[in-house]
């Protein structure tokens, strides 16, 4: 048996996206119903699944693997985007609960 948190309690919205907003990038909220690429500290909305058209995909709850920059603790840990692709450990953002760590990568939910 496997390990596999893919698809455990998926959310996803469809919100206006700006051109900075590609699928595998994590988002924050810009204007009413619109999304833009995180930046540095930028405390996570959610992850780009998808764009089309000017309209993303974007998921706001289940399990996101991303690269990691620095260390972060397994657990229920503060973490916010270290940019649009990658996070990192955070003295302030929301805690998320991280079930997965390795040199690069961690595995968390939403």
């Amino acid at each position: 048996m496997n390990v596999d948190f893919k698809g455990y309690n998926e959310n996803v919205a469809t919100f206006i996206a700006d051109n900075s907003v590609a699928a595998g990038k994590f988002v924050v909220m810009d204007e009413n119903y619109s999304v833009k690429a995180a930046s540095e500290d930028d405390e996570i909305f959610g992850y780009c699944v998808g764009v089309r058209d000017g309209y993303a995909a974007v998921q706001l709850e289940g399990y996101v693997e991303a690269p990691v920059s620095g260390d972060v603790d397994l657990g229920l840990t503060s973490i916010a985007a270290a940019s649009a692709t990658a996070v990192a450990a955070s003295e302030t953002a929301a805690a998320h609960k991280v079930v997965f760590v390795s040199d690069n990568v961690i595995g968390f939910i939403l």
